[in-house]
């Protein structure tokens, strides 16, 4: 779904926070958990490097768009490997976000269900937040972006609530730093490079964004806002629960909600998730733009809503007939984590060292 790029620039506040956006969904309540079992209370490690590689690939991309700065992906495939290569090269790539954004989707679902509409069947529970997100869906980049600014600014106080339960916290649980070695934080990064993916929707956005030359740093400002938000949650959880205990919270996060209590309000960790769902729609919806506007690539059609209303439709149908549990959503990630190291370090790389050798046979050439 091709869109003109003067008529949707997006700013530089809004690139940052829709990157920012992409990363950050329902992984985080379970992240602690997760990181624990594998490299124990030194799991927050992990997340430091992986801000460190996910910078350096993000860096890389960009390098490579600057030298074709209006195309987005598809189109740039097009431009680097001839009309029929370039479409076949956009498969995978489209496979890849729309399976991403479906099991976000269906991590979504499950936890609206589990919380709030428990005898709601899934394939309804899709389609109350299917119709939101197709009137964000149709207007493109621009309202993609605004959204995530919007929904960032309305929850930014939401990491805060985090250190009301502190008081019965305890540093002691992170000592000793590495205490069995590197090995298990080398572990316990493929998960959580997993917990980064979020970039790969650059290539799609970065055409948009109206001041370019400060595009790496919004790369380096939302991927920082990401490890942030990840290191706080981890830590406060680390230090909230004994190192044993937390391996076996399924969702650590929303189990330390339940320990906040207010005199004047109840259940306050509902309130809480049922906020939190405007923060992991962000994450989806730029997934399904970015495999949406790649299939309007591969088959030559214009922008048209038709295209947005046949996925969600799809989505819903899928609920219909599978009516996925935790442990399916669980089977079904393992995948995308997979598939996901390959797009968002493999890919990149490859293409800027293709890039740049282009670039040296071109002058060559010339000269």
């Amino acid at each position: 779904m091709k869109q003109p790029v003067t008529r949707n620039g997006i700013t530089l506040m809004q690139y940052v926070l829709l990157l920012h956006a992409a990363q950050v969904g329902t992984g985080v309540f379970s992240m602690p958990r997760q990181l624990a079992e594998t490299s124990g209370t030194d799991g927050w490690i992990c997340l430091l490097i992986a801000w460190a590689i996910n910078g350096l690939v993000g860096w890389l991309m960009i390098l490579s768009f600057r030298k074709y700065p209006d195309l987005e992906l598809p189109d740039l495939l097009k431009h680097l490997f001839g009309k029929w290569l370039g479409k076949l090269l956009l498969l995978p790539i489209i496979a890849y976000f729309a399976y991403f954004s479906w099991i976000t989707m269906i991590n979504a679902m499950l936890y609206i269900r589990s919380w709030f509409l428990i005898q709601t069947p899934e394939y309804v529970t899709v389609f109350l937040f299917a119709i939101p997100s197709y009137m964000i869906l149709v207007h493109g980049p621009r309202i993609l972006s605004r959204y995530a600014e919007l929904v960032f600014y309305l929850t930014m106080w939401m990491p805060l609530i985090l250190l009301v339960p502190m008081n019965d916290a305890r540093w002691i649980h992170l000592l000793p730093v590495l205490k069995e070695g590197w090995k298990p934080v080398m572990d316990g990064l493929g998960n959580t490079l997993y917990s980064f993916s979020g970039f790969e929707i650059l290539p799609f956005f970065y055409p948009y964004l109206q001041k370019k030359q400060y595009a790496v740093h919004g790369m380096l400002v939302a991927n920082t806002l990401t490890v942030l938000f990840y290191l706080f949650v981890t830590i406060v959880c680390f230090m909230f629960f004994p190192p044993d205990g937390i391996t076996t919270l399924n969702q650590p996060l929303l189990t330390l909600m339940k320990n906040i209590e207010f005199r004047f309000l109840e259940r306050f960790d509902m309130i809480f998730l049922a906020l939190y769902l405007f923060v992991v729609s962000k994450a989806w919806l730029p997934f399904v733009y970015c495999s949406l506007r790649s299939v309007s690539s591969l088959i030559g059609i214009n922008p048209n809503r038709t295209l947005v209303a046949l996925y969600l439709g799809l989505v819903i149908f899928s609920m219909y007939l599978l009516q996925p549990t935790w442990n399916d959503a669980e089977n079904w990630q393992k995948p995308i984590v997979n598939a996901e190291k390959i797009v968002l370090i493999v890919l990149p790389v490859a293409l800027y060292f293709y890039v740049i050798g282009l670039e040296r046979i071109r002058k060559w050439r010339a000269g």
